[in-house]
């Protein structure tokens, strides 16, 4: 089957699903009530990603596809917009974004690329905020790099990792500080966010850091837990587990880069 006609059996699907005498769940949905799935189905190509699985990817990929064909036909019913100027607008926007491409600029290598493209944003913002489009729905350590990079495209930025070093030093004092629950909560956040900074001019993606920080220790406690009796461990025991399956952990990916 060809890409359009493939496209065009999803899009009657929905349309038979969302139309009278189709399915009562998706009929009864709305832009909001469909957000999470959205965001869901994200993380879970992510996830596909990250595990190599291509044929988990095929199959998340297509349930993302849904989404936005779930999407555009609400909007069309509504009469908002139909698919078709989703695709268009994808379209137009990548073509004006990829001038040295389509056009006749030029850029030699992916560093030029990201300078235009960012560039070309800013233009089509016309004088509205650096922050624009950062979403709020993003997860919170995400959208604070997005956000501390927006700014620092502005001239708004530490001048090195020592200085974002510093100021995070700054906001675990006022951690330590804080009297009360709400200060506490406040300063937290500044806390991480000084800390998405530092790790921002040290070149680190927190996002990706902190994802692979859980699922390591995710992997490790998995193993610890099985000790006969743990739960009664007591915490010194459970830190000798601990640090057998850290161990053993470093050696697994010693062999690994061996190979």
């Amino acid at each position: 089957m060809s890409a359009p006609a493939a496209i065009d059996r999803l899009l009657a699907i929905m349309a038979r699903l969302r139309s009278p005498g189709g399915c009562p769940w998706d009929r009864a949905q709305t832009f909001a009530s469909i957000a999470p799935y959205t965001v869901e189905e994200a993380y879970e190509v992510a996830d596909a990603i990250a595990r190599n699985d291509m044929a988990d990817l095929r199959d998340e990929l297509g349930d993302l596809l849904l989404q936005v064909v779930f999407h555009a036909r609400m909007a069309e019913e509504a009469g908002h917009f139909a698919f078709a100027d989703v695709v268009a607008a994808i379209c137009a926007k990548m073509e004006r974004r990829h001038p040295h491409v389509f056009g006749d600029a030029t850029a030699a290598s992916p560093e030029e690329v990201v300078t235009s493209w960012e560039a070309i944003k800013a233009a089509e913002r016309q004088g509205d905020s650096a922050l624009d489009g950062v979403a709020r729905a993003l997860p919170a350590l995400l959208r604070a790099d997005k956000l501390s990079r927006r700014a620092a495209r502005t001239g708004f930025d530490w001048p090195d990792a020592a200085a974002a070093r510093a100021k995070l030093l700054e906001e675990m004092a006022e951690l330590d500080a804080a009297q009360d629950e709400a200060a506490r909560t406040e300063e937290a956040g500044d806390l991480l966010f000084a800390a998405a900074n530092w790790l921002r001019k040290l070149g680190v993606e927190p996002e990706a850091a902190l994802r692979a920080a859980c699922d390591k220790f995710e992997q490790r406690f998995r193993a610890i837990e099985q000790a006969p009796g743990f739960a009664e461990l007591d915490l010194a025991d459970k830190e000798r587990l601990w640090q057998a399956a850290k161990a053993a952990g470093a050696t697994k990916s010693g062999r690994q880069s061996a190979r």
